[in-house]
């Protein structure tokens, strides 16, 4: 019975439990930046640390980061800059194509992966049930540590009005290295011009 009630579980959720790293993106001051840690794990190992979980798609007009399965995620990327090439840069466009296709395509469908992306007008988060999702405060963050650095980053916009968009995420990132286990503080921070 309880085996029954697990799998029924797992099947409402869909989505997978991701334990891996720590992806946080904002738009403050006319600014875009995305940033991420470097930590990659396999189980309770640390494999490396100055992974690039974060990358400039689209001529360097978009930016994408990942938290998963780093194979997975490659192949997301590949699938997103594709739909980007597809549908002329549009990036909400090209995220609920990508969402589709993750959700039906029987191969795509097993990739386990989040994708935070960051364009000059929008921010969205991407998952593969299907779910596209465009954050109300100009704030994306993924991945275990993604909860410690949102925290951090509204606190920061809040009470520290003063910080620009590069100096929260990479406040952020770090406060979050502190409390995951999955992320550290090497990190990779990219902004678009």
């Amino acid at each position: 019975m309880d085996l029954e009630i697990s799998e029924l579980l797992s099947d409402t959720s869909r989505s997978p439990l991701i334990r891996s790293t720590t992806v946080v993106g904002i738009r403050h001051k006319g600014a875009v930046v995305l940033g991420s840690d470097g930590q990659a794990t396999m189980g309770n190992t640390v494999m490396k640390r100055s992974a690039q979980k974060v990358r400039a798609l689209y001529n360097g007009s978009i930016l994408a980061g990942f938290a998963g399965a780093t194979a997975d995620a490659f192949t997301l990327f590949e699938r997103f800059e594709e739909k980007l090439q597809q549908y002329g840069g549009n990036v909400t466009r090209s995220a609920v194509e990508l969402a589709k296709d993750w959700r039906t395509d029987r191969y795509l469908r097993r990739l386990e992966a989040l994708l935070a992306v960051a364009a000059k007008d929008r921010l969205l988060l991407i998952s593969g049930t299907g779910d596209v999702i465009e954050p109300d405060d100009e704030i994306v963050a993924i991945g275990s540590g993604g909860p410690f650095a949102l925290a951090a980053v509204r606190a920061m916009v809040r009470h520290a009005g003063e910080l620009d968009a590069r100096t929260i995420v990479e406040q952020s990132l770090l406060i979050a290295s502190e409390i995951c286990i999955y992320s550290n503080d090497h990190l990779t921070i990219l902004e678009l011009d």
